[in-house]
């Protein structure tokens, strides 16, 4: 069982243009919306693919009957919290050859009897065994240790934790030794102040994660795909996309496609593989559309459990 927690959810708009001209009156050449946040990306991915996840989310406002709107159409489960605030609209800018911009917005304001309501809707699904995921930004009002008391919480009860976000929250959340992270290398580079400008320096400090107590470091590396580090194992997947879309979102495929299959039991390497295709398969679909199974065909993964570490990553 996949219980996502999502404290910013959104309503996701991705607009297509033929070339991002600032300044200017530009033409779309198509649109469409989705229910957003990384943890709701998460839950679609994984229910897309088969799947019966939970999200847990925060609503209110226009864009919050909106967004609930639009999570009704998928195969879902979720848990909603209702508050005073309204869900915030984020818009994606896509360009043919893939170049995504992005605007966010900050979110509703989260009083402390959300914040409760929010954790009591996650710790149900804490059961043993069972992974728990922390994803995305915090809201205007949500305590910075929110994950950080996600992770304490669910680890007493026996639950398995995944955390992706970043800046202080992902630093409070680390401290409390998660059983999973999923930093991108721009915030493995952030949490750790390091540069980390090859494969090699990327593992190295992964590797000193899982020292620290954390079983599974998982870092995305955008076209140079992702790794996978645990205390007994390396492994480097990454597929090549030549009919890019929209880049939105498939940092939370791959998560979903590796939280998936260590759930159903993959070992590590092959839950990367899997996810690493899933990622993939997202980034030649529209804004945060997810795949489906037939979306995997013709997707290769070249995989290694002994890379180079002195590659260079792509900036």
């Amino acid at each position: 069982m996949i219980t996502a927690l999502t404290p910013n959810p959104s309503v996701d708009r991705a607009v297509t243009v033929r070339d991002l001209d600032r300044g200017q009156v530009l033409r779309a050449t198509s649109a469409r919306v989705d229910p957003g946040g990384k943890g709701v990306n998460v839950g679609r991915a994984i229910a897309a693919m088969g799947g019966d996840p939970v999200v847990v989310v925060p609503s209110g406002g226009p864009e919050g009957a909106l967004f609930e709107a639009l999570l009704a159409q998928t195969d879902v489960t979720a848990s909603v919290v209702q508050v005073s605030g309204s869900v915030r609209m984020n818009i994606s800018v896509l360009e043919p050859d893939g170049t995504t911009t992005k605007l966010n917005e900050p979110g509703p304001d989260l009083e402390d009897t959300d914040v409760a309501s929010l954790m009591t809707a996650t710790l149900a699904g804490a059961t043993p065994g069972a992974w728990v995921a922390g994803c995305g930004s915090l809201p205007p009002g949500a305590p910075i240790d929110l994950y950080a008391r996600l992770v304490r919480d669910a680890v007493s009860r026996g639950a398995l934790v995944a955390i992706d976000s970043s800046g202080a929250p992902m630093r409070a959340a680390v401290a409390a030794r998660p059983t999973l992270i999923k930093p991108n290398r721009e915030e493995l580079a952030e949490l750790t102040d390091r540069t980390l400008d090859t494969l090699g320096a990327v593992i190295d400090t992964a590797q000193e994660l899982v020292r620290l107590g954390i079983a599974y470091v998982a870092v995305s590396l955008g076209r140079d795909g992702a790794v996978l580090v645990t205390e007994s194992a390396v492994a480097h997947a990454r597929a090549v996309v030549t009919d890019p879309v929209s880049t939105v979102g498939a940092g939370d495929c791959m998560l979903a496609g590796l939280l998936s299959g260590l759930d159903q039991g993959l070992d590590a390497a092959d839950a990367l593989e899997q996810g690493v295709r899933w990622g993939a398969a997202a980034v030649r679909l529209p804004g945060t559309e997810v795949p489906t199974p037939g979306d995997l065909d013709g997707i290769h993964v070249e995989f290694t459990r002994t890379p180079d570490r002195h590659t260079p990553l792509d900036d």
